[in-house]
C-alpha cells in the first residue's frame, strides 16, 4: 500500500526524470496524500512522453464523476486485468510517478509509527495507471491516477505486506511503452527488491496529511538499510 509520498529536488530524481525524456524541474510536494494532485509521466495524446498533472485517485471514464466511496489511489497487480476500473488502463494508459520517498506505517495498534522510505540517490519511478474522465460537455476533463502495488518483498514485509511497484531503470520504457502487452504476472511485480531501501522513522505528526512542513522528512535516528534480495 502507498498512501503518502514526497518529491523534494535531489539530483537522483532530476537524473530520473532526464532519462524519461522529461528533464523538468518537479513541484515539491511533502507529505502528499490521495486526491492531491501529482506529476505524472505518460504518453498521451501525441504519443510523445510528457509530465501532466493528475488527481491521485483513479475516475473511470465510465463512471459518473469523482468519488472516494471505493480506495482507487492504489491497484493491486495481481488483479489488473480482471477489474473493469484498471482493465483497460493497464493496457494503454500506463504511466509513472516519480517521487523521492513514500511513507509507510509500521506496528500494530496503538503503536504505529511512520517510517520515510526512499533509495539511496532518493528516485523512485512507481508504476501507475491513468485515465481521463469527461463529465458535461462545459466540464474541463480530468486526468487522474492510480499507483500499482505488489506483494512486498520479504525485507519489507516488516512495514507492510505491500509496497508500491517500484520500476527498475531498465523497466520503465517498456512499461511506458503502451504498444508493449504486460501481463498481471511479468516479472517486473515480483515481490523483491531491486535496489538497497533506506529508511528512517518520522514523527507522528506527520499523520495528518494538512502537516507540509518539509521539516517532517527530517526524521529520528540512523537510517536503516535494507540490501537488495
Amino acid at each position: 500500500m502507498c498512501g503518502r509520498f514526497n518529491i523534494t529536488k535531489t539530483p537522483g530524481l532530476d537524473a530520473l526524470m532526464a532519462s524519461l525524456g522529461c528533464p523538468l524541474a518537479l513541484p515539491e510536494l511533502i507529505n502528499a496524500a490521495p486526491t492531491e494532485t501529482i506529476p505524472l509521466v505518460g504518453r498521451y495524446g501525441d504519443g510523445q512522453v510528457s509530465v501532466r498533472d493528475a488527481r491521485w485517485w483513479l475516475t473511470p471514464h465510465w463512471s459518473q464523476g469523482p468519488s472516494q466511496k471505493y480506495a482507487m489511489f492504489n491497484a493491486r497487480s495481481e488483479g489488473l486485468t480482471r477489474s473493469p476500473a484498471f482493465r483497460g488502463p493497464f493496457a494503454t494508459q500506463r504511466g509513472i510517478v516519480p517521487m523521492s520517498s513514500f511513507i509507510e506505517w509500521r506496528g500494530g495498534r496503538g503503536q504505529r509509527r511512520p517510517w520515510l522510505v526512499t533509495t539511496r540517490d532518493e528516485a523512485l519511478a512507481v508504476a501507475a495507471l491513468w485515465d481521463v474522465w469527461q463529465g458535461a460537455d462545459d466540464d474541463r476533463p480530468l486526468l487522474s491516477c492510480t499507483l500499482v502495488t505488489t506483494e512486498a518483498a520479504e525485507l519489507f514485509k516488516p512495514w507492510h505486506s505491500r509496497m508500491p511497484v517500484l520500476l527498475a531503470a531498465a523497466e520503465r520504457e517498456r512499461w511506458l511503452d503502451n504498444g508493449q502487452r504486460i501481463e498481471s504476472d511479468d516479472g517486473l511485480f515480483a515481490p523483491v527488491l531491486k535496489e538497497p531501501l533506506r529508511l528512517k522513522a518520522l514523527d507522528l505528526s506527520v499523520g495528518n496529511s494538512r502537516n507540509k512542513d518539509s521539516a517532517l522528512l527530517d526524521g529520528h535516528g540512523d537510517w536503516l538499510e535494507l540490501g537488495s534480495d
